[in-house]
C-alpha cells in the first residue's frame, strides 16, 4: 500500500473550514472561493491521503467519517502549530513589548504577586504594566476579549478554543468565620453549615454561569469583591471559604477561626496562566508566566 501524500496547509485549512461552517457552500463564502474550488480541494485532499473524509451519500450536509474525525484533529493541530509559529516570529521581530496587560485572580496570594512584580520590574524596567484583578472566569474573559494579554486564573472547567493554559500551582482555601459565629465551636455533623449564611464570591463573567464552587449553604450572600467578603467574615456575618494566606494573620490573632465542617473542608484552588494562542506573550509577558511557574509552592510566604 503506498504511503499517503503530503497535504498542503491550504488543503487542511479548507477542510477545517468546511467542518466549522457545516457545508461546502458556507466554506466557499467564508473563504471567498467558488464552491467548485472547495469541492475540488477536498477531493484532492482525500485522494492524497487515500481516505474518505466526508459521507456525502446518506446526508444532505457533509458529515465526517471516522477517518475524517481523526484527520480533523491532526489538521487542527497542524494549523494551530503554524499559527503559533507565525505569532511567535511576529513577536520576535517586534522585540520586547512596550507594555504588558496582566489580569490576576483575586485568590492569588499577595506574596506571590509582589514577588513576581518586583522581579518583573528588575528585569524589564522600561516596560509599562497594566494590572487587572478579577475573580473566577472574569480573568479569562479579560484575556479572551484582549483587554489583557496574559492572566493568572483560577480553575475554569470548560474547554475554550484558542486559549493556552499553563499550571502555576494552587492556593489552599479553608472555611472560616468569626469566633462569635455559631459554627466556630468544635466539630459539626454533615449539613450543619446549610442553616447559616454562606458568603460566596461571584463571577462577573458568563464563563462559569450555572456552576457552583464549594457552595453548600441554603442561604447565600453573593459578593463580587473578596475584600468585602473578608470584612463581613470578620464582622460575624456568615461563613465562607478564603485563601489561607489571606486569613492566616486573622486566625493567629483570633479575629477568625478555621471551621471543622465535614461537608466543606476547603482544599486546593488551582491556578493557571492563560493567554490567547493567536497572540502569545512576548519576552516580558513570558517572563511573568515563567516566574509564576517557578513559585509553584504550597506556602507562598516561603518565597524569597
Amino acid at each position: 500500500m503506498p504511503d499517503p501524500g503530503q497535504p498542503t496547509l491550504d488543503q487542511l485549512k479548507v477542510f477545517i473550514t468546511v467542518v466549522e461552517t457545516g457545508s461546502f457552500a458556507a466554506a466557499s463564502r467564508k473563504l471567498n472561493r467558488a464552491t467548485s474550488v472547495i469541492s475540488y480541494t477536498i477531493a484532492n485532499l482525500e485522494a492524497q491521503l487515500g481516505v474518505t473524509l466526508f459521507d456525502r451519500l446518506s446526508t444532505k450536509k457533509p458529515q465526517l467519517t471516522l477517518e475524517g474525525r481523526t484527520v480533523l484533529a491532526e489538521a487542527k493541530s497542524v494549523a494551530h502549530g503554524i499559527d503559533n509559529l507565525r505569532a511567535k516570529v511576529k513577536s520576535m521581530l517586534r522585540g520586547v513589548e512596550p507594555e504588558v496587560h496582566l489580569a490576576l485572580d483575586v485568590m492569588l496570594p499577595a506574596a506571590r504577586v509582589m514577588d513576581a512584580l518586583k522581579a518583573f520590574r528588575r528585569e524589564f524596567p522600561s516596560v509599562s504594566l497594566r494590572l487587572y484583578v478579577e475573580a473566577l472566569g472574569a480573568v479569562t474573559q479579560l484575556v479572551l476579549n484582549r483587554t489583557a494579554a496574559i492572566g493568572v486564573s483560577g480553575p475554569l472547567d470548560v474547554e475554550i478554543a484558542g486559549l493556552e493554559r499553563i499550571g502555576v500551582g494552587f492556593v489552599k482555601l479553608i472555611p472560616v468565620a468569626s469566633p462569635e459565629h455559631p459554627l466556630a465551636g468544635g466539630s459539626h455533623p454533615p449539613g450543619a453549615a446549610r442553616g447559616h449564611i454562606q458568603l460566596v464570591l461571584t463571577d462577573r463573567s458568563p464563563l462559569t454561569q450555572g456552576h457552583e464552587f464549594a457552595v453548600v449553604g441554603n442561604h447565600t450572600w453573593r459578593l463580587a469583591d473578596l475584600g468585602a467578603k473578608h470584612m463581613l467574615l470578620k464582622e460575624g456575618i456568615g461563613w465562607g471559604n478564603m485563601p489561607e494566606p489571606m486569613v492566616r494573620d486573622d486566625i493567629e490573632a483570633g479575629r477568625l477561626v478555621q471551621l471543622d465542617l465535614p461537608d466543606c473542608k476547603g482544599g486546593p484552588y488551582r491556578l493557571q496562566a492563560v493567554y490567547r494562542t493567536d497572540t502569545p506573550p512576548g519576552p516580558a509577558g513570558r517572563f511573568l508566566i515563567d516566574h509564576f511557574q517557578s513559585q509553584d509552592v504550597e506556602d507562598p510566604i516561603a518565597i524569597g
